[in-house]
């Protein structure tokens, strides 16, 4: 089992069960799953991108991505339905714990004048999505071998049942959420 997993049973469940008087413990809210999405409008003409991406996001999460593909044909775009133009990892149980301590221990820290993050990014259903202008603050991704820049969107999907237990849920195992 995870450290943040036994800390979350140990530390965390008890003072939620304590700040929201919940009499079940399964009332408590706990992660559900991580989305890592990363897309790529520009792989419609360079589909090497696409290739690049895949990889790093593959070292960054540990698990072999999807690679999504557009619903809809965009003819101001030069977009055609089923082209590639992006990929996406969803990380549950072992790993999504894995990982949300490596964000919250390791790679946040590294960005360069980082002051916390927005506490305004709830979705009204106590999910935080946070987007990354540089995949590089990940230990895993060389620095080197890098083409082109690229982003990177992070959903974390929680049983919450709205905002509060949420951002309360995240604070606690750690997440640098500003005021």
């Amino acid at each position: 089992m995870s450290q943040l997993k036994q800390y979350y049973e140990k530390e965390v469940i008890p003072k939620l069960m304590e700040t929201f008087n919940y009499r079940n413990i399964m009332e408590v809210p706990k992660l559900e799953k991580i989305v890592l999405n990363i897309g790529l409008g520009e792989a419609i003409h360079n589909i090497k991108l696409l290739d690049s991406a895949t990889e790093e996001l593959k070292l960054i999460s540990g698990q072999q991505p999807v690679v999504t593909r557009a619903r809809k044909s965009i003819a101001a775009f030069k977009l055609r339905e089923g082209m590639p133009i992006g990929c996406m990892v969803t990380l549950r149980h072992r790993r999504m714990y894995d990982f949300y301590s490596k964000i919250v221990n390791i790679a946040l820290p590294r960005v360069r004048d980082f002051r916390g993050l927005s506490g305004k990014a709830f979705d009204g259903h106590g999910n935080y999505s946070l987007g990354i202008k540089e995949n590089i603050i990940f230990p895993e991704i060389d620095y080197d071998k890098i083409d082109k820049m690229k982003g990177l969107n992070i959903t974390v999907v929680t049983t919450a049942k709205n905002d509060k237990e949420g951002r309360e849920l995240l604070k606690l195992l750690g997440m640098p959420l500003r005021n």
